[in-house]
Parts: C-alpha cells; sequence; structure tokens
C-alpha cells in the first residue's frame, strides 16, 4: 500500500487510462460490441461514475469556500479589480489565438475534404445549441437572484459572483467579519483535503470510464475521423507548447517552462480522462498552490472563473467543426466567414460549460456562419458526436493549461508567486 502512494498520482492515473483502453478493446472485440458493451457498462461503468460523481461533490463548496477565502486573503477589495481586469484580458488574448490556430490547421489538413453529402445520410440528428442570448442578458443572468438556489444548482458564474460579494462584504465589516472569515479559512482548508481524498480514486475512476467508452465505442471511428483527430490534437498541443509555454510562461514571465509542465501534469492527467474542466478544479487549484506557488488567493480567484470562460481548446474545435462541415458539403468559405467563424467561436467557447461534449453541442452556431442549413448541422453534429469524447479529453487538457498559466501569470505580476516552490526539484 505504501508503495503504491509513493507513485505520482499522474503516472497512476495514465497507467489505469492504458489499461482501461487495453481492457475495453479487448472485451470489444473479445466478446463483440454490443455483448462487451453491455459487459463494460454493467460491470465497470459505475467506477467511472463514482469518481465523476465525487468529483461533482466538491465543485460548488470548493468553488464557493476558496473563492470566498481568495478575496479575504487580498485584504484589500481594491487588489481584486486590477487581478480579474488581468485574467480577464489574458482569457480573451489565448482563445482569439486559440480559434486562429484551429482555422489554420483545418485549413491545413482539409478534415472533411474526403466526406460529401451523401455520408450523412441516415445519421441520427443531434440537438444543435439554440441561438444564445444577448450580451446585456449574459451579463445579467450572472447576478443570482436567489443565492442559495444558484448553489444548488451549480451554476458556476453565479456562484462565483456571490462569493467575491460575500467576500468583499467581510473584509469592510473589519472586526465583525473576522470570526466568519476564520470559518471560511479552515472550510477552505477542509476542502482541500476532502479533494485530495477523492483524487486517490482518480485511477480507477478512469479505468471505469476508459473502458466503457472503448467497448462501446472502440476505435473503428478514427477510419473516417482521423484526420480531424489529429488536426485537433496538434493544434492543441502547438496552443500548449507554444502559446502558454513559450509566449507567457518563457517570454512574458521569464519562467523555466519544464517546471510549469511538470507542476500541472496531475490536473491534465485528470483533465484527459474525465473531459470536464469543471470536475479537474479541484485538481488545478491544488497543482496550483502546492507545485506552482501560486497564492491561494489568486488560485482561489483565477482557477474558477478559467474553468468557467477560458475554453481554448474548444474555441480550436469549433472553428475547426464549421470548417469541417464546409469540406464535407464542398462549401468554399469567404474570407468573411473566416472571421465570423473566428468571432462567433471565441464568444460561444467562452459560455460553454465546463462539462463533457458542451463544445460540440455549441459548433452549431458556428456551422451556421459557413452557410450550413440547421438540418444539416445537426446531421454534422450527429456524425461526430459518438467520438466526440476522445476528441474532448484533448480539449479539456488544453483548457485546464490554460487555466494554470494564466494564474501563473497573474500571480507573478500580483507578486503572489513564491519562485520557490515553483521551482522545487520535488513537488
Amino acid at each position: 500500500m505504501r508503495a503504491w502512494f509513493e507513485i505520482d498520482l499522474w503516472k497512476r492515473v495514465i497507467a489505469f487510462l492504458v489499461l482501461g483502453l487495453i481492457f475495453g478493446l479487448g472485451l470489444r472485440y473479445g466478446m463483440g460490441a454490443e455483448a462487451g458493451g453491455a459487459f463494460a457498462e454493467t460491470w465497470f461503468g459505475w467506477l467511472g461514475q463514482l469518481f465523476l460523481r465525487l468529483i461533482r461533490m466538491l465543485i460548488v463548496p470548493l468553488v464557493f469556500f476558496t473563492l470566498v477565502s481568495g478575496v479575504i486573503a487580498m485584504g484589500d477589495p481594491k487588489r481584486l479589480g486590477s487581478l480579474g481586469a488581468r485574467a480577464l484580458g489574458m482569457y480573451f488574448g489565448t482563445t482569439a489565438i486559440a480559434v486562429t490556430l484551429g482555422l489554420v490547421m483545418a485549413t491545413l489538413f482539409q478534415p472533411g475534404a474526403s466526406l460529401s453529402p451523401e455520408t450523412f445520410a441516415g445519421v441520427t440528428a443531434a440537438p444543435v445549441q439554440p441561438e444564445p442570448p444577448s450580451l446585456i442578458a449574459r451579463l445579467l443572468a450572472i447576478v443570482p437572484t436567489n443565492p442559495v438556489e444558484a448553489l444548488a444548482n451549480g451554476d458556476i458564474l453565479q456562484i462565483i459572483f456571490f462569493a467575491i460579494i460575500f467576500g468583499v462584504g467581510i473584509l469592510i465589516s473589519g472586526d465583525i467579519g473576522k470570526p466568519v472569515a476564520a470559518v471560511i479559512d479552515s472550510a477552505s482548508e477542509i476542502m482541500m483535503k476532502v479533494t485530495m481524498f477523492v483524487m486517490e480514486t482518480a485511477p480507477f475512476g478512469v479505468f471505469g470510464l476508459m473502458t466503457v467508452v472503448m467497448a462501446t465505442q472502440g476505435l473503428g471511428v478514427l477510419k473516417s475521423l482521423g484526420t480531424l483527430t489529429i488536426a485537433l490534437y496538434l493544434a492543441c498541443a502547438l496552443h500548449i507548447v507554444i502559446t502558454y509555454g513559450g509566449i507567457i510562461i518563457r517570454t512574458i514571465l521569464r519562467l523555466p517552462v519544464m517546471y510549469f509542465f511538470r507542476g500541472v501534469t496531475d490536473a491534465q492527467a485528470v483533465a484527459y480522462s474525465t473531459a470536464s474542466s469543471s470536475a479537474t478544479l479541484p485538481v488545478t487549484i491544488t497543482c496550483a498552490e502546492e507545485n506552482l506557488g501560486i497564492d491561494k488567493a489568486v488560485a482561489g480567484s483565477v482557477l474558477p472563473l478559467g474553468a468557467t470562460i477560458n475554453m481554448d481548446g474548444t474555441a480550436i474545435y469549433i472553428g475547426m467543426v464549421a470548417l469541417f462541415g464546409a469540406q464535407a458539403m464542398g462549401i468554399d468559405v469567404t474570407l468573411g466567414q473566416y472571421f465570423l467563424v473566428a468571432v462567433m467561436a471565441t464568444l460561444v467557447s467562452i459560455g460553454a460549460a465546463g462539462i463533457p461534449s458542451a463544445g460540440l453541442f455549441l459548433s452549431g452556431l458556428a456551422l451556421q456562419q459557413v452557410g450550413i442549413p440547421q438540418e444539416q448541422a445537426f446531421l454534422i453534429i450527429g456524425f461526430i458526436l459518438p467520438f466526440d469524447r476522445l476528441l474532448d479529453m484533448m480539449r479539456t487538457l488544453t483548457n485546464v493549461t490554460g487555466d494554470a498559466a494564466v494564474a501563473t501569470a497573474v500571480a507573478k505580476w500580483e507578486g503572489e508567486l513564491d519562485e520557490e516552490i515553483y521551482r522545487a526539484r520535488d513537488i
């Protein structure tokens, strides 16, 4: 047992992910697709579902307590304005770069060129995200009419808003608010301990998730969607290495890149296996504080915000799906349509939920920007949907890495980055 815990968590997660992949494919091709899939869902599906439920159990209390604790730790409410402005600026900037990179890669790889409109005959239509509300409506929706209801429903943006207001209220209350501040700080520390406990179940949960995915879907769909997969994985990898590692960490912050990537490995492993930025948030916060040396005031405010609005991987994907559909339908995309897709992908990705496959359903809006009717957009999304899990895993890894990179930058600029922890040999 002791030897098990001495192995880094990310190594255990990756090992069990590979075991799940092998075991799931063994069930599929050994027992047959239908029997193997049913066996995997019956005997191993509960492992993955239990893990996801445990993670989701943590999200609301962790976001609320760590964010309030982070606001309290600032000491001065004025700091919240500069910190938030820097974080938002970085998130919007990296998202714009991401969607541009996605469009470039889709243009170079032409993932939909080998298909035709007849390919989608018989495909079950999938629902597309309805027309998004106006900007004013979105901003108003951030303010909860009932904070308790927002907490119960897990509305992260509303929780963030209320937590910030509540934290500022504690600060300006002075001595009267100190007892409440002490309780909040204690609750925040307790939630971090609970998170560490829950994360020890990650290898088994990942094994269950991957076994079911491989047993029910297999790798056959790679034959038709392989080019899209390669283009997406390459675009995300370039964005991670160049934008996050090269531009932000190395050039702007002048910090060693390898220390950053080593510090976020656990979060990346969990993000890849769960395909959910929100579910990975507890691990991201732990990595930021313990491995990267980011002060809890910054980690507790910037990272929950990033898990909600920083969706660079999703932005890459939405742009790619739009061009994939246009290529499959034989539509020539004009320069103006490229611009519209880029703007739409940037704005829509910011509102994407941090849950599996959210980006695919939102891509219907971008498909319509290149002249694809809504009915055909349904079919294209339905064609990709069975394989979306593997694509979503890489998108989520990108999103989480971006959250950590922006949090590192904000912490550095705010003077809240402990470089001794960041550069430590042991993590």
